[in-house]
């Protein structure tokens, strides 16, 4: 399914996307040229696997609202005050392929409309619609991705310990990947042990995922990663395969996959889902 789908036409077989909205070329050239590489589509995948492993609901608005908001978030990373980065997802970045200004106003009105895909789908409950945008923002924000992406620029060439490396991805990478577990867990209604549980496991895998990410930044070329590699290093920044060495690195994020993997044991069939999709966020060459 389109991250541009809206919830109200799920069944159309050519759903309505933002830029058929959009009153100016320039956004609508843009949010096509997002639609042409749309990615792996990991966290709204999350999302399903974690509803149908809590007994299922409807959970395609809140899939959407995470791919839009992590989408949003490689965007304003590419931008020259952030990541300066030319290749994402195997194309241009949005500010090469246009202009900084329309990059930045394509981020946030895909912001803006993951939180307007939850809060118009009358499937969902008032009260799951207020809990999916409260996850969700608290992810996004000081105390997620933003605070996150703030530490990693100011601690841009220089060194820190493991500690501090982890606590950055895990609000840099790792919020975003445990709010899609819990997304998942409010539309299913999950109860509060297994909404524990998603939680552990979300902080695990992000961890693990943004190690496997550092390992393949060093082993993949940019052409094979659709994106620019080895520039962490080249830039100075403190990565786990420089604090860990590339075997012992590896060897964590398989330690991470599997105490993951282990929280899920008891589960049964309903998270077989769930569990490949854990290891399909690891177990990667790109």
């Amino acid at each position: 399914m389109s991250p541009w789908t809206s919830p109200t036409t799920m069944t159309s077989s050519k759903p309505p996307s933002p830029r058929e909205a959009c009153s100016v070329a320039s956004l609508r050239e843009a949010l096509e040229h997002l639609e042409k590489s749309p990615g792996k589509r990991l966290r709204p995948q999350l999302v399903e696997a974690a509803a149908l492993a809590c007994g299922g609901g409807p959970w395609e608005s809140a899939a959407e609202a995470v791919e839009l908001i992590h989408t949003y978030s490689l965007v304003h990373d590419d931008l020259p005050a952030m990541d300066d980065d030319s290749l994402r997802r195997g194309q241009p970045t949005l500010h090469v392929a246009f202009d900084e200004a329309t990059a930045i106003l394509v981020g946030d009105g895909l912001q803006a409309r993951a939180f307007e895909l939850i809060a118009t789908d009358e499937r969902l409950s008032p009260a799951q619609r207020v809990e999916l945008i409260t996850c969700l923002s608290r992810a996004a924000g000081f105390n997620g991705m933003v605070g996150g992406q703030a530490i990693d620029i100011a601690s841009s060439e220089q060194a820190m310990d493991l500690h501090a490396l982890s606590h950055m991805h895990a609000l840099k990478t790792g919020a975003l990947i445990t709010a899609a577990l819990e997304l998942g867990a409010i539309v299913a209604e999950a109860h509060h042990g297994q909404r524990e549980t998603l939680r552990a496991v979300g902080e695990r895998v992000g961890l693990a995922f943004q190690i496997i990410d550092d390992v393949i930044d060093v082993i993949t070329s940019s052409d094979n990663l659709g994106k620019t590699s080895g520039k962490d290093a080249a830039a100075g920044k403190t990565t786990y395969v420089y604090l860990m060495g590339l075997e012992s690195a590896d060897a964590e994020a398989g330690r991470l996959l599997s105490g993951a993997l282990e929280d899920l044991d008891t589960w049964g069939e309903p998270a077989n889902e769930l569990r490949a999709m854990l290891k399909r966020l690891v177990v990667r060459d790109r």
